[in-house]
């Protein structure tokens, strides 16, 4: 069975979907697009009548492409007040020759959280810090050992249930079935993690339009996140106020024209614009970068310092992520101004190459490997559709039994 799934990132300032094949433990891209977002507001829904419109442009563009119609989705939603609980619980294995199967992984880990959950919120997920069986312990992966009793240690993440059903409901309402929610950052670890990432603490800093979302996880396990309140329009601000421009006027500037150091910006390279007050104006590239380069170093020291307020162990690698890390030239301020155990990320999936895509791939990531662990085999295309997938975008010079062979070159749009 070909395991097909989409995912929806709903930021405030873009909408990204991509839609990818996980075909013998590799993800394969299928299509891809980022369009612009209304009616998000610091990572929240603020008016339901134009995130909808938003979003069903991103879907029909996603359709367009695919020539499918999308159905069901894997979504995220806010982090903002989201709760951490260390949680454990019990059960005996089912079947009668006592081989734990995925049914009782999903059975121990609904036990260790019922009546955990307050009324007021929402299990977002429940993550298997160890199992174990009989008198057995620290086991990861319990299933195909045999064993009377099952147990979990787990950290539960619960969400205010506003955050969860905001979403939910205008995605339904624009004909979409949810099968799971989760957030940007678990997402952004899945599509960053590595050896060292899986053995150590680590932090994620995802840098978005008008928030910054900090996390840090033990071993792979999400332990605490935090929204902070700043991000790349800060900059767009600055610059606006400095030179008295509108605001879309200083997002191109930033984006087009500035750097992220300084010292690689000339002073000679100029940038003719009119302000809001009719004066024309010559922008030197060097005093531009300068205000974006103040702007960048604060919001990173501002991201450490709240990662140090979320755990108090030693973090061994910090990678920043999300659409502001392609700022041109961000590489090199990281290396000559911060600690040298943070790094930027970087997205190297054909069809996704950018860095604002690392929420909405590793989404996918982690969807697949939940279900794998818990030994659910799902997709969200049916056979016909997935057949239909394949006949609609099919070249015969190439064969290969991955999707993602037949219709390469198609599907992209960046």
């Amino acid at each position: 069975m070909r395991k097909i799934y989409t995912s929806i990132d709903i930021g405030s300032d873009t909408i990204k979907m991509v839609t990818a094949e996980i075909y013998k433990n590799r993800c394969n891209v299928l299509a891809s697009t980022s369009l612009s977002s209304e009616g998000i507001k610091n990572g929240l829904i603020v008016d339901a009548a134009k995130a909808i419109v938003s979003i069903k442009e991103a879907i029909e563009s996603m359709e367009k492409i695919l020539g499918i119609k999308i159905k069901n989705v894997i979504a995220s939603v806010p982090s903002n007040n989201a709760e951490f609980s260390l949680v454990d619980g019990y059960v005996n294995v089912s079947s009668e020759d006592k081989v734990v199967s995925g049914n009782d992984i999903i059975n121990v880990l609904q036990a260790c959280v019922y009546n955990k959950i307050e009324d007021d919120r929402e299990l977002l997920v429940v993550n298997p810090i160890e199992f174990s069986l009989d008198d057995r312990a620290e086991i990861k992966d319990p299933k195909g050992i045999t064993g009377e009793r099952l147990g979990v240690k787990a950290i539960m993440i619960t969400t205010p249930k506003k955050n969860i059903y905001s979403v939910i409901s205008i995605l339904e309402a624009v004909g979409l079935n949810v099968v799971d929610v989760i957030f940007n950052s678990i997402g952004d670890y899945y599509e960053l993690r590595n050896k060292e990432l899986d053995s150590s603490i680590s932090g994620i800093i995802n840098i978005g339009a008008e928030t910054t979302t900090v996390s840090v996880f033990n071993k792979g396990i999400l332990m605490n996140t935090k929204v902070i309140n700043i991000g790349s329009k800060n900059i767009d601000k600055d610059i606006t106020y400095v030179y008295k421009l509108n605001l879309r006027d200083s997002k191109k500037l930033k984006e087009n024209f500035a750097i992220a150091h300084k010292r690689f910006s000339q002073v000679n390279e100029t940038f003719d614009i009119i302000n809001n007050v009719g004066e024309k104006m010559k922008i030197n590239q060097y005093e531009v970068s300068e205000i974006c380069m103040e702007r960048i170093m604060e919001i990173i020291k501002i991201a450490k310092n709240e990662i140090k307020d979320l755990t108090n162990k030693e973090i061994s690698y910090i990678i920043i992520t999300g659409g502001a890390s392609e700022f041109t030239g961000f590489n090199t301020l990281l290396n000559e101004f911060v600690d040298n155990n943070i790094t930027i990320a970087n997205i190297n999936t054909i069809g996704v190459r950018k860095n604002r895509f690392s929420s909405s791939l590793g989404m996918i990531k982690y969807f697949h490997k939940k279900l794998e662990f818990r030994g659910r085999n799902y997709s969200m295309l049916s056979d016909e559709e997935t057949d239909e997938l394949v006949s609609t975008k099919k070249k015969s010079n190439v064969s290969n039994d991955s999707i993602v062979g037949k219709v390469f070159g198609y599907f992209f749009d960046n």
